[in-house]
């Protein structure tokens, strides 16, 4: 459930040494560490220049046939998929400009170009701005010696506004429109490659959790318990490791409480994490009891597991993304929550895309009217919650195939054995 791609400055690479970590990075991953060597989690391999390529290739393909001169990209995960570029955004401007034809322009400033180059995977012109020039300039020059400042820039949906303003000032006759239908179009839509990435990050939280369960004890509070999973993630070889646990009343929020609660007996404890790999997400849910079970946390406990297994059912190619959700809460009214959207019941959708955001167009909810695709990713969380008493969340992601919805992690099947 954690923040997405709108929100890019939770989740925007941050520091400067983060412009060279591709390169270690790949290094790490090409040998397991010991811990996920010791549970057989399967190596991925890093996207690669190849890749990339075919990316630029496939986006540039798309622009021509939506009769748009080009694609600006701030820094970001966008940045990223395209260009190979891990920047982070800042007042001073990191963007790409991919034409419709030639090699993609970055934009950055003087200082930071060594550091952009080390990381730029497709042919690039980098042109550089001094802290006392326009960076805008520079894009504005360059689509003027390209005959593009009359014509039609799409603007990826996180650029932010000053930057696009600052272009448009410059540039009267240039037209901008929303350039999420041409990323989205290619984003959603993974390759074996990052399914691969999305794997080993899967593997690599469950195997955490795996060890973290053992681990807790009564008296901890939540961030005792999301330490210690951060600290089996990191073992494992997952970056960013984000999440964490809500335990007791905590748990009936979905992103839960400033209320700091210790464990005891009966407790409900709601597991949020997930880490990258090569910048993919994995993010899964486990909710579990600490002691023995009421009879009451069993029952919405299945409810939800059930809810899943809803879920898994209406995703079938052709089907819309807001249809799984539809299914997954009629189920719930059937059952007595709701109706829609209230307590106790379902607050929120029974899904979003994931990849190299953790939270990625399209979701699962009601109303979306885009077909499932193979290669699309998404979680399936319809977890159910309970004001003042506990919520209990299932979070497993799948990825669609030509013959349908496949796990990227099996769900549990019982409360008494959480963790499979």
């Amino acid at each position: 459930m954690s923040l997405g791609r709108r929100d890019f400055a939770a989740l925007a690479v941050t520091g400067a040494a983060a412009a060279v970590a591709p390169r270690a990075f790949a290094a790490a991953t090409s040998a397991d560490a010991p811990a996920a060597a010791a549970e057989r989690i399967a190596p991925a391999q890093p996207i690669g220049r190849d890749e990339r390529n075919a990316r630029l290739a496939r986006v540039q393909a798309e622009l021509k046939r939506r009769n748009l001169s080009a694609l600006l990209v701030e820094a970001g995960s966008t940045l990223i998929y395209f260009t190979g570029v891990h920047w982070w955004r800042s007042e001073r401007m990191t963007a790409a400009v991919i034409p419709a034809e030639g090699p993609v322009l970055i934009v950055t400033p003087f200082f930071e170009e060594p550091s952009i180059r080390e990381t730029l995977d497709v042919p690039g012109d980098v042109r550089v701005w001094q802290e006392d020039e326009s960076p805008h300039r520079l894009v504005a020059d360059w689509l003027r010696e390209r005959g593009l400042d009359r014509g039609t820039l799409a603007v990826e949906e996180t650029t932010r506004f000053f930057i696009v303003d600052g272009i448009r000032n410059l540039l009267p006759g240039l037209k901008t429109v929303s350039g999420a239908p041409v990323v989205n179009a290619l984003r959603m839509i993974k390759t074996p490659a990052e399914i691969a990435l999305m794997q080993r990050a899967t593997d690599i939280v469950i195997a955490a959790y795996r060890a973290t369960y053992p681990q807790v004890q009564k008296g901890m509070t939540g961030d005792d318990i999301g330490a210690i999973m951060a600290r089996e993630t990191m073992k494992r070889g997952g970056r960013t490791g984000g999440g964490g646990a809500q335990i007791g009343p905590g748990s009936a929020l979905p992103h839960g409480s400033k209320e700091r609660l210790t464990l005891e007996e009966s407790m409900v404890v709601l597991m949020d994490c997930g880490c990258t790999v090569d910048g993919y997400h994995a993010d899964v849910s486990r909710t579990f009891v600490f002691g023995e079970p009421t009879r009451e946390q069993r029952r919405v406990w299945d409810h939800v597991r059930d809810g899943q297994t809803v879920a898994m059912d209406a995703a079938r190619i052709g089907a819309t993304a807001g249809s799984v959700d539809d299914a997954v809460r009629a189920y719930y009214e059937k059952l007595g929550y709701g109706p829609r959207y209230a307590l106790p019941g379902l607050s929120h959708r029974t899904g979003h895309g994931i990849g190299l955001d953790v939270h990625e167009p399209v979701n699962l909810v009601h109303g979306e009217t885009t077909p499932l695709a193979a290669g699309m990713c998404f979680s399936n969380e319809p977890g159910l919650y309970l004001p003042g008493k506990f919520g209990i969340r299932l979070e497993d992601c799948f990825y669609m195939t030509a013959s349908g919805p496949r796990y990227f992690s099996e769900p549990p099947k019982s409360i008494d054995k959480p963790f499979g």
